[in-house]
């Protein structure tokens, strides 16, 4: 996502964090359930659950909810069956989306996918349409304001084993392949660095330049798709500005 879209969309989730922390532990409870299901349930060797806990550390989900969560994964708990499914739009622009859900109703998500994206200004695209143009990252954000130096974030992000190190006005996105994703988060933090947002996720492979109205139309889209309650994660190839 762009330099706009995504730092407007960090301040906007921590502005709401309270207020939607019902919302945020639902996702991460699912999030939790798929990486064990995928993966195992030993966080020592299943980095995406590892990354799952801690993001539940982080906003504070009591340990009961991360074990349940955990156990419906194992398959020791079937009372409810999440997948994962991205689905692909085309945004203002021509702005390509990629959007993750993980669901226990596949067209409850669809449908609601459609429709925002339809009210917005937006179309979904068929399978193919628009994964050409991502590939799957590690992506690590961090602000400006929590590591100021650039050439010295570089150096800390290189060090620890990224892939690259994209300078944004508001912040740094540090990006890393899948296997080394969760090892660099951990050296960084040991580090001293303050990570605002680390996700796996799409990062694109070209972008498309937008004017700052359309800009604003993607954060606006960007920001109903990630509120709805099967969405995971939106990713959009819109260049930096």
């Amino acid at each position: 996502m762009s330099g706009h879209s995504k730092w407007a969309k960090l301040k906007h989730k921590k502005g709401d964090i309270d207020a939607k922390r019902g919302k945020i532990f639902s996702k991460i409870i699912k999030e939790i359930t798929v990486s064990t299901r995928m993966g195992g349930d030993d966080p020592a060797t299943n980095p995406r659950l590892r990354l799952a806990i801690q993001k539940a550390k982080e906003a504070n989900m009591p340990g009961k909810n991360v074990d349940n969560a955990i156990l419906r994964g194992a398959g020791k708990d079937e009372s409810i069956s999440y997948e994962e499914i991205t689905y692909e739009g085309v945004g203002p622009g021509g702005v390509g989306l990629m959007i993750t859900c993980l669901t226990d109703n596949k067209n409850r998500s669809v449908s609601d996918v459609r429709s925002t994206l339809t009210k917005n200004g937006a179309t979904m695209g068929s399978a193919g349409s628009v994964s050409w143009q991502f590939e799957k990252k590690g992506l690590i954000n961090i602000e400006k304001s929590a590591q100021p130096d650039e050439e010295k974030m570089m150096e800390l992000a290189l060090e620890a084993g990224a892939e690259d190190v994209v300078v944004e006005e508001e912040g740094y996105t540090v990006k890393t392949d899948i296997p080394s994703f969760v090892t660099v988060l951990e050296k960084l933090k040991a580090s001293g660095v303050t990570v605002a947002e680390s996700n796996l996720d799409f990062w694109p492979k070209q972008t498309v330049p937008v004017d700052d109205a359309v800009a604003e139309k993607l954060a606006d889209l960007v920001a109903l798709i990630d509120d709805l309650d099967d969405v995971q994660s939106v990713a959009s190839n819109e260049a930096s500005g």
